[in-house]
């Protein structure tokens, strides 16, 4: 996740104020976000020996 967009994920709890520094699943586009990132990658293995169906990696050998 970019350092900019930390503060986007900030919450506020009786103890402390937290903020994520990586991109936690559950939020709104991450399943898209993580799939590109994993298509960018492994572009040259996925079809060849890595398979990809969601968020999910199948590795053949």
């Amino acid at each position: 996740m970019a350092l900019e967009d930390e503060e986007k994920t900030a919450f506020v709890t009786d103890r402390d104020l937290y903020c994520y520094r990586v991109m936690p699943f559950g939020l709104k586009n991450t399943g898209a976000t993580y799939r590109c990132l994993v298509n960018k990658i492994f572009k040259e293995q996925i079809g060849r020996n890595m398979e990809m169906y969601v968020d999910d990696m199948l590795v053949k050998s």
